[in-house]
Protein backbone atom coordinates (compact mmCIF):
# COMPACT_ATOMS: atom_id res chain seq x y z
CA UNK A 1 0.00 0.00 0.00
CA UNK A 2 2.78 2.70 0.75
CA UNK A 3 3.37 2.41 -3.32
CA UNK A 4 0.03 3.98 -3.56
CA UNK A 5 0.52 6.83 -1.84
CA UNK A 6 3.56 8.15 -3.67
CA UNK A 7 3.74 6.96 -7.38
CA UNK A 8 0.67 8.53 -8.86
CA UNK A 9 1.01 6.32 -12.35
CA UNK A 10 -1.01 2.91 -12.30
CA UNK A 11 1.71 1.63 -15.00
CA UNK A 12 4.45 1.85 -12.10
CA UNK A 13 2.40 0.55 -9.31
CA UNK A 14 1.43 -2.82 -11.88
CA UNK A 15 5.48 -2.95 -11.69
CA UNK A 16 5.51 -3.15 -8.54
CA UNK A 17 2.63 -5.29 -7.33
CA UNK A 18 3.64 -7.56 -10.23
CA UNK A 19 6.98 -7.70 -8.63
CA UNK A 20 5.65 -8.39 -4.97
CA UNK A 21 2.85 -10.73 -6.21
CA UNK A 22 5.62 -12.91 -8.28
CA UNK A 23 8.50 -12.55 -5.22
CA UNK A 24 6.06 -13.25 -2.20
CA UNK A 25 2.58 -14.98 -3.13
CA UNK A 26 2.59 -17.07 -6.40
CA UNK A 27 -0.14 -19.09 -7.81
CA UNK A 28 -0.15 -22.57 -6.27
CA UNK A 29 -1.19 -25.58 -7.58
CA UNK A 30 -1.79 -27.83 -4.64
CA UNK A 31 -5.15 -28.29 -4.59
CA UNK A 32 -5.31 -28.57 -8.38
CA UNK A 33 -8.48 -28.00 -10.65
CA UNK A 34 -11.95 -26.57 -9.39
CA UNK A 35 -15.03 -29.09 -9.78
CA UNK A 36 -17.39 -28.34 -12.46
CA UNK A 37 -19.82 -25.36 -11.79
CA UNK A 38 -22.88 -26.69 -9.67
CA UNK A 39 -26.06 -27.25 -11.30
CA UNK A 40 -28.90 -23.95 -11.34
CA UNK A 41 -28.99 -22.61 -7.61
CA UNK A 42 -27.81 -19.89 -5.09
CA UNK A 43 -24.77 -18.22 -5.92
CA UNK A 44 -22.27 -18.54 -3.21
CA UNK A 45 -19.98 -15.56 -2.76
CA UNK A 46 -17.68 -15.74 -0.32
CA UNK A 47 -16.13 -12.36 1.38
CA UNK A 48 -12.43 -12.53 2.76
CA UNK A 49 -11.52 -9.85 5.34
CA UNK A 50 -9.61 -9.15 8.35
CA UNK A 51 -11.59 -6.38 9.26
CA UNK A 52 -15.18 -7.81 9.93
CA UNK A 53 -15.15 -5.81 13.38
CA UNK A 54 -14.80 -1.68 13.95
CA UNK A 55 -13.27 -0.60 11.03
CA UNK A 56 -13.55 1.28 7.77
CA UNK A 57 -13.91 -1.64 5.76
CA UNK A 58 -17.24 -2.38 7.68
CA UNK A 59 -18.44 0.54 8.21
CA UNK A 60 -18.93 1.10 4.08
CA UNK A 61 -19.55 -2.94 2.98
CA UNK A 62 -22.22 -3.41 6.11
CA UNK A 63 -25.44 -2.26 4.66
CA UNK A 64 -24.91 -4.07 1.40
CA UNK A 65 -24.33 -7.27 2.63
CA UNK A 66 -27.41 -7.04 4.78
CA UNK A 67 -29.28 -6.48 1.57
CA UNK A 68 -28.19 -9.48 -0.56
CA UNK A 69 -30.94 -11.04 -1.98
CA UNK A 70 -30.80 -14.44 0.09
CA UNK A 71 -33.25 -15.86 -2.51
CA UNK A 72 -30.22 -15.67 -5.07
CA UNK A 73 -27.38 -15.28 -3.39
CA UNK A 74 -25.25 -17.64 0.24
CA UNK A 75 -22.99 -14.87 1.19
CA UNK A 76 -19.91 -16.18 3.70
CA UNK A 77 -17.77 -14.50 5.52
CA UNK A 78 -14.43 -15.53 6.15
CA UNK A 79 -12.45 -13.37 8.57
CA UNK A 80 -9.15 -13.50 9.65
CA UNK A 81 -8.35 -10.65 11.99
CA UNK A 82 -8.26 -9.48 15.40
CA UNK A 83 -11.42 -11.35 17.36
CA UNK A 84 -13.36 -8.71 18.39
CA UNK A 85 -17.02 -8.48 20.58
CA UNK A 86 -18.25 -5.29 19.59
CA UNK A 87 -21.86 -4.34 18.16
CA UNK A 88 -20.25 -3.56 14.86
CA UNK A 89 -18.76 -7.40 14.23
CA UNK A 90 -21.78 -8.61 15.86
CA UNK A 91 -23.99 -7.05 12.83
CA UNK A 92 -20.97 -7.88 10.05
CA UNK A 93 -21.07 -11.75 11.13
CA UNK A 94 -24.85 -11.27 11.22
CA UNK A 95 -25.55 -10.67 7.57
CA UNK A 96 -23.30 -14.00 6.22
CA UNK A 97 -25.46 -16.89 5.52
CA UNK A 98 -22.43 -18.23 6.92
CA UNK A 99 -19.37 -16.85 9.20
CA UNK A 100 -16.57 -18.46 10.39
CA UNK A 101 -12.94 -17.14 11.79
CA UNK A 102 -10.38 -18.53 9.54
CA UNK A 103 -7.18 -17.04 12.11
CA UNK A 104 -5.58 -20.81 12.87
CA UNK A 105 -5.89 -22.18 9.72
CA UNK A 106 -3.13 -22.14 6.67
CA UNK A 107 -4.28 -20.27 3.51
CA UNK A 108 -4.39 -23.99 1.66
CA UNK A 109 -6.94 -24.91 4.36
CA UNK A 110 -9.03 -22.03 4.22
CA UNK A 111 -8.61 -22.83 0.05
CA UNK A 112 -9.72 -25.85 0.70
CA UNK A 113 -12.49 -25.24 3.10
CA UNK A 114 -13.97 -22.58 0.50
CA UNK A 115 -13.95 -25.32 -2.38
CA UNK A 116 -15.71 -27.71 0.52
CA UNK A 117 -18.71 -25.34 0.65
CA UNK A 118 -18.95 -24.71 -2.95
CA UNK A 119 -17.71 -20.73 -2.89
CA UNK A 120 -18.44 -19.57 -6.82
CA UNK A 121 -16.81 -16.27 -6.17
CA UNK A 122 -14.48 -15.17 -3.94
CA UNK A 123 -14.43 -11.48 -2.65
CA UNK A 124 -11.01 -10.27 -1.03
CA UNK A 125 -11.98 -7.30 0.52
CA UNK A 126 -8.15 -6.32 1.62
CA UNK A 127 -5.60 -6.63 -1.11
CA UNK A 128 -2.11 -5.40 -0.28
CA UNK A 129 -2.96 -3.98 2.78
CA UNK A 130 -2.35 -4.14 6.33
CA UNK A 131 -3.45 -8.02 7.96
CA UNK A 132 -3.96 -9.59 4.10
CA UNK A 133 -3.38 -12.67 3.39
CA UNK A 134 -3.14 -12.95 -0.61
CA UNK A 135 -1.80 -16.19 -0.22
CA UNK A 136 -5.56 -17.34 0.22
CA UNK A 137 -6.28 -16.41 -3.58
CA UNK A 138 -2.81 -18.17 -4.66
CA UNK A 139 -3.91 -21.51 -3.61
CA UNK A 140 -7.41 -20.51 -5.23
CA UNK A 141 -10.43 -19.99 -2.90
CA UNK A 142 -13.32 -19.88 -6.23
CA UNK A 143 -12.93 -20.23 -9.53
CA UNK A 144 -13.97 -16.32 -9.99
CA UNK A 145 -12.23 -14.35 -7.61
CA UNK A 146 -12.63 -10.12 -7.50
CA UNK A 147 -10.19 -7.70 -5.71
CA UNK A 148 -12.64 -5.08 -4.34
CA UNK A 149 -12.67 -2.04 -1.61
CA UNK A 150 -10.05 -2.81 0.37
CA UNK A 151 -6.91 -2.08 -2.12
CA UNK A 152 -7.11 0.64 -4.59
CA UNK A 153 -5.12 -0.90 -7.33
CA UNK A 154 -4.20 -3.72 -9.50
CA UNK A 155 -3.08 -6.95 -7.59
CA UNK A 156 -1.16 -7.84 -10.62
CA UNK A 157 -1.26 -11.75 -9.48
CA UNK A 158 -2.72 -13.56 -12.13
CA UNK A 159 -5.48 -15.02 -9.98
CA UNK A 160 -8.00 -12.19 -9.42
CA UNK A 161 -9.75 -12.18 -12.26
CA UNK A 162 -11.56 -9.15 -11.70
CA UNK A 163 -11.79 -5.32 -9.84
CA UNK A 164 -14.60 -3.51 -8.71
CA UNK A 165 -14.65 -0.12 -10.26
CA UNK A 166 -16.10 2.94 -11.39
CA UNK A 167 -15.33 4.81 -14.93
CA UNK A 168 -13.52 7.80 -12.98
CA UNK A 169 -11.05 5.33 -10.73
CA UNK A 170 -10.37 3.44 -13.83
CA UNK A 171 -11.18 5.32 -16.72
CA UNK A 172 -11.01 2.92 -20.01
CA UNK A 173 -7.77 4.21 -21.30
CA UNK A 174 -6.50 2.78 -17.88
CA UNK A 175 -7.30 -1.15 -18.24
CA UNK A 176 -4.53 -2.02 -19.64
CA UNK A 177 -2.50 -1.14 -16.11
CA UNK A 178 -4.84 -4.14 -14.38
CA UNK A 179 -4.47 -7.45 -14.69
CA UNK A 180 -7.81 -7.91 -13.55
CA UNK A 181 -10.90 -7.49 -15.69
CA UNK A 182 -12.47 -3.90 -14.71
CA UNK A 183 -15.97 -4.18 -13.96
CA UNK A 184 -17.73 -0.92 -14.14
CA UNK A 185 -20.56 -0.28 -11.46
CA UNK A 186 -22.82 2.88 -11.87
CA UNK A 187 -21.91 6.01 -10.64
CA UNK A 188 -18.80 5.53 -7.86
CA UNK A 189 -17.58 1.75 -6.85
CA UNK A 190 -17.92 2.48 -3.10
CA UNK A 191 -20.30 0.95 -1.15
CA UNK A 192 -21.73 2.97 1.67
CA UNK A 193 -24.23 2.42 4.83
CA UNK A 194 -26.99 5.07 4.57
CA UNK A 195 -27.84 4.00 8.19
CA UNK A 196 -25.08 5.35 9.79
CA UNK A 197 -25.66 7.19 12.21
CA UNK A 198 -25.27 10.47 12.53
CA UNK A 199 -25.12 13.00 15.50
CA UNK A 200 -26.56 16.91 14.63
CA UNK A 201 -24.14 19.49 14.33
CA UNK A 202 -23.63 20.17 18.04
CA UNK A 203 -19.69 20.64 17.46
CA UNK A 204 -18.49 22.65 19.48
CA UNK A 205 -14.69 24.64 18.28
CA UNK A 206 -13.66 25.51 21.26
CA UNK A 207 -13.60 21.78 22.93
CA UNK A 208 -11.89 20.68 19.87
CA UNK A 209 -8.93 23.16 20.47
CA UNK A 210 -10.66 25.32 17.08
CA UNK A 211 -10.49 28.85 17.42
CA UNK A 212 -14.00 30.42 17.57
CA UNK A 213 -13.39 32.42 14.45
CA UNK A 214 -11.63 32.11 11.70
CA UNK A 215 -11.95 29.42 8.54
CA UNK A 216 -11.05 25.98 9.72
CA UNK A 217 -9.85 23.51 7.02
CA UNK A 218 -9.00 19.88 7.86
CA UNK A 219 -7.66 17.09 6.58
CA UNK A 220 -8.21 13.52 8.54
CA UNK A 221 -6.06 11.90 6.64
CA UNK A 222 -3.69 9.45 7.76
CA UNK A 223 -0.51 11.52 8.01
CA UNK A 224 1.48 8.98 5.66
CA UNK A 225 -0.45 10.49 2.98
CA UNK A 226 0.81 14.27 3.59
CA UNK A 227 3.32 14.29 1.02
CA UNK A 228 5.97 17.79 0.97
CA UNK A 229 3.89 18.96 -2.03
CA UNK A 230 0.61 18.80 -0.35
CA UNK A 231 1.98 20.60 2.38
CA UNK A 232 3.39 23.10 0.51
CA UNK A 233 0.14 23.80 -1.52
CA UNK A 234 -1.33 23.90 2.36
CA UNK A 235 0.88 26.63 4.08
CA UNK A 236 0.23 28.90 1.07
CA UNK A 237 -3.00 28.48 1.49
CA UNK A 238 -2.66 29.17 5.16
CA UNK A 239 -0.61 32.41 4.17
CA UNK A 240 -3.28 33.67 1.62
CA UNK A 241 -6.60 33.44 3.74
CA UNK A 242 -6.09 35.67 7.28
CA UNK A 243 -6.79 33.74 10.60
CA UNK A 244 -7.27 30.55 9.39
CA UNK A 245 -6.11 27.37 10.57
CA UNK A 246 -5.67 23.31 9.64
CA UNK A 247 -6.93 20.79 11.74
CA UNK A 248 -5.21 17.43 10.86
CA UNK A 249 -5.46 14.19 12.64
CA UNK A 250 -2.72 13.35 15.31
CA UNK A 251 -1.48 10.20 14.03
CA UNK A 252 1.26 10.22 16.78
CA UNK A 253 3.12 12.60 18.38
CA UNK A 254 6.45 13.23 16.75
CA UNK A 255 4.41 13.69 13.52
CA UNK A 256 2.73 16.07 14.97
CA UNK A 257 5.80 17.72 16.27
CA UNK A 258 7.69 17.20 12.63
CA UNK A 259 4.65 18.75 10.64
CA UNK A 260 4.79 22.08 13.10
CA UNK A 261 8.81 22.05 12.18
CA UNK A 262 7.76 21.93 8.74
CA UNK A 263 4.93 24.54 9.18
CA UNK A 264 7.40 27.04 10.73
CA UNK A 265 10.09 25.98 7.82
CA UNK A 266 7.07 27.63 5.30
CA UNK A 267 6.90 30.61 7.24
CA UNK A 268 4.04 29.68 9.49
CA UNK A 269 3.02 29.75 12.90
CA UNK A 270 2.89 26.40 13.91
CA UNK A 271 0.23 26.70 16.22
CA UNK A 272 -1.90 27.44 13.14
CA UNK A 273 -1.83 23.41 13.29
CA UNK A 274 -4.51 21.95 15.39
CA UNK A 275 -4.48 17.96 15.59
CA UNK A 276 -7.32 15.75 16.26
CA UNK A 277 -7.06 12.94 18.80
CA UNK A 278 -8.32 9.67 17.37
CA UNK A 279 -11.82 8.85 18.74
CA UNK A 280 -14.84 6.64 18.54
CA UNK A 281 -16.67 6.93 14.92
CA UNK A 282 -19.64 8.41 16.27
CA UNK A 283 -17.87 11.45 17.61
CA UNK A 284 -15.21 11.88 14.67
CA UNK A 285 -18.50 12.16 12.46
CA UNK A 286 -20.01 14.81 14.65
CA UNK A 287 -16.87 16.77 14.99
CA UNK A 288 -16.68 17.44 10.97
CA UNK A 289 -19.37 20.51 11.92
CA UNK A 290 -16.84 22.39 13.37
CA UNK A 291 -14.91 22.42 10.22
CA UNK A 292 -15.56 24.45 7.17
CA UNK A 293 -13.79 22.64 4.45
CA UNK A 294 -12.27 19.25 3.92
CA UNK A 295 -9.02 19.37 2.04
CA UNK A 296 -7.59 16.35 -0.13
CA UNK A 297 -4.54 14.74 0.24
CA UNK A 298 -2.60 13.58 -3.58
CA UNK A 299 -1.36 11.41 -4.80
CA UNK A 300 -3.32 9.05 -2.79
CA UNK A 301 -6.81 10.66 -1.90
CA UNK A 302 -9.18 10.28 1.46
CA UNK A 303 -11.37 7.12 0.70
CA UNK A 304 -13.58 6.20 3.53
CA UNK A 305 -12.13 9.55 4.99
CA UNK A 306 -13.63 11.60 2.34
CA UNK A 307 -17.48 9.49 2.23
CA UNK A 308 -17.54 10.13 6.19
CA UNK A 309 -16.75 14.11 5.50
CA UNK A 310 -19.49 14.29 2.67
CA UNK A 311 -21.82 12.17 4.50
CA UNK A 312 -21.74 14.29 7.90
CA UNK A 313 -21.86 17.16 5.04
CA UNK A 314 -18.79 18.82 4.91
CA UNK A 315 -17.34 20.07 1.55
CA UNK A 316 -14.25 18.33 0.54
CA UNK A 317 -11.97 19.76 -2.27
CA UNK A 318 -9.69 17.13 -3.94
CA UNK A 319 -7.29 17.10 -6.69
CA UNK A 320 -8.03 13.92 -9.41
CA UNK A 321 -4.52 12.34 -9.98
CA UNK A 322 -3.90 9.37 -12.72
CA UNK A 323 -3.70 6.05 -10.22
CA UNK A 324 -7.45 4.46 -9.07
CA UNK A 325 -5.73 5.67 -5.23
CA UNK A 326 -5.52 9.36 -6.77
CA UNK A 327 -9.41 9.37 -8.41
CA UNK A 328 -11.49 8.17 -5.74
CA UNK A 329 -12.63 11.35 -3.76
CA UNK A 330 -13.51 12.83 -7.52
CA UNK A 331 -14.93 9.59 -8.07
CA UNK A 332 -17.42 10.32 -4.91
CA UNK A 333 -18.09 14.12 -5.54
CA UNK A 334 -19.67 13.12 -9.06
CA UNK A 335 -21.53 10.77 -7.45
CA UNK A 336 -23.66 13.55 -5.49
CA UNK A 337 -23.07 15.83 -8.76
CA UNK A 338 -20.24 18.25 -7.42
CA UNK A 339 -17.72 18.42 -9.89
CA UNK A 340 -16.62 21.83 -9.23
CA UNK A 341 -14.86 20.61 -6.17
CA UNK A 342 -12.57 18.49 -8.10
CA UNK A 343 -9.13 20.28 -9.10
CA UNK A 344 -6.99 19.07 -12.42
CA UNK A 345 -3.50 21.01 -11.20
CA UNK A 346 -1.60 22.13 -8.17
CA UNK A 347 -2.51 25.80 -9.11
CA UNK A 348 -6.26 25.25 -9.45
CA UNK A 349 -6.79 23.57 -6.18
CA UNK A 350 -4.92 25.59 -4.22
CA UNK A 351 -6.86 28.55 -5.78
CA UNK A 352 -10.14 26.77 -4.99
CA UNK A 353 -9.22 27.02 -1.76
CA UNK A 354 -8.77 30.37 -1.45
CA UNK A 355 -11.80 31.31 -3.14
CA UNK A 356 -13.98 29.03 -1.42
CA UNK A 357 -12.74 30.58 1.86
CA UNK A 358 -13.52 34.24 1.22
CA UNK A 359 -17.09 33.59 0.36
CA UNK A 360 -19.12 32.26 3.09
CA UNK A 361 -22.42 32.56 0.74
CA UNK A 362 -20.81 30.09 -1.64
CA UNK A 363 -20.07 27.88 0.51
CA UNK A 364 -23.24 27.76 2.39
CA UNK A 365 -24.93 27.32 -0.91
CA UNK A 366 -22.38 24.21 -1.57
CA UNK A 367 -23.18 22.56 1.76
CA UNK A 368 -26.97 23.11 0.93
CA UNK A 369 -26.45 21.21 -2.85
CA UNK A 370 -24.23 18.59 -0.48
CA UNK A 371 -27.34 18.14 1.72
CA UNK A 372 -30.08 17.48 -1.23
CA UNK A 373 -27.58 15.58 -3.07
CA UNK A 374 -27.22 13.44 -0.08
CA UNK A 375 -30.27 12.98 0.52
CA UNK A 376 -31.12 11.02 -2.97
CA UNK A 377 -28.02 9.43 -4.25
CA UNK A 378 -27.08 6.40 -4.73
CA UNK A 379 -23.68 6.84 -3.38
CA UNK A 380 -24.90 6.75 0.36
CA UNK A 381 -27.52 3.44 -0.83
CA UNK A 382 -26.18 0.37 0.37
CA UNK A 383 -29.20 -1.42 -0.94
CA UNK A 384 -28.56 0.15 -4.68
CA UNK A 385 -24.99 -1.12 -4.35
CA UNK A 386 -26.35 -4.89 -3.44
CA UNK A 387 -28.09 -4.76 -6.40
CA UNK A 388 -25.21 -3.76 -9.03
CA UNK A 389 -22.96 -6.17 -7.21
CA UNK A 390 -25.38 -9.17 -7.99
CA UNK A 391 -25.85 -8.13 -11.31
CA UNK A 392 -21.82 -8.40 -11.65
CA UNK A 393 -21.42 -11.37 -9.65
CA UNK A 394 -24.92 -12.70 -12.38
CA UNK A 395 -22.69 -12.09 -15.26
CA UNK A 396 -19.22 -13.14 -13.70
CA UNK A 397 -20.66 -16.96 -12.62
CA UNK A 398 -22.52 -17.35 -16.25
CA UNK A 399 -19.45 -17.01 -17.98
CA UNK A 400 -17.47 -19.24 -15.64
CA UNK A 401 -20.24 -21.44 -15.65
CA UNK A 402 -20.16 -21.59 -19.88
CA UNK A 403 -16.37 -21.81 -20.17
CA UNK A 404 -15.29 -18.26 -21.11
CA UNK A 405 -12.84 -16.36 -19.88
CA UNK A 406 -13.36 -13.18 -17.81
CA UNK A 407 -13.85 -10.11 -20.11
CA UNK A 408 -14.43 -6.88 -19.04
CA UNK A 409 -17.99 -5.85 -17.94
CA UNK A 410 -20.10 -2.92 -16.79
CA UNK A 411 -23.22 -3.01 -14.95
CA UNK A 412 -25.89 -0.27 -16.13
CA UNK A 413 -28.31 2.10 -13.75
CA UNK A 414 -30.85 -0.16 -14.46
CA UNK A 415 -28.78 -3.47 -13.29
CA UNK A 416 -28.38 -4.96 -16.23
CA UNK A 417 -24.54 -6.17 -16.35
CA UNK A 418 -23.54 -6.78 -20.02
CA UNK A 419 -19.66 -7.39 -21.39
CA UNK A 420 -18.02 -3.58 -22.74
CA UNK A 421 -17.58 -3.77 -25.97
CA UNK A 422 -13.85 -3.55 -27.39
CA UNK A 423 -13.38 0.06 -27.63
CA UNK A 424 -15.95 1.38 -25.97
CA UNK A 425 -16.35 3.71 -23.41
CA UNK A 426 -18.02 2.44 -19.94
CA UNK A 427 -20.73 4.83 -18.90
CA UNK A 428 -20.11 6.56 -16.14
Amino acid sequence: FPVLAVLDSPALQQQAAACYAQARYPRSAALGEFSAPAPDGRIRVGYYSADFREHATTHLLLETLESHDAARFECYGFGFGPVATDAMSERITGAFHRFIDVNDMTDLQVAALSREWGIDIAVDLKGYTRDSRPGLFAAGCAPVQVNYLGYPGTMASGYHDYILADATVIPPAHRAWYTEQVVYLPGCYQANDSRRALVADTADRMAQGLPQHGFVFCCFNNNYKILPTTFACWMRILQAVEGSVLWLLEDNSAASAQLREAAHGHGVDPERLVFAPRTDPAAHLARHGAADLFLDTWPCNAHTTASDALWAGLPLLTLQGESFAGRVAASLLRALQLPELIATNVEDYEQCAIAMAGNPAGLARLRERLASQKGHSALFDGRAMARNLEAAYGAMYERHRAGLAPTPLAVDAQGHCEPVAEGADADA
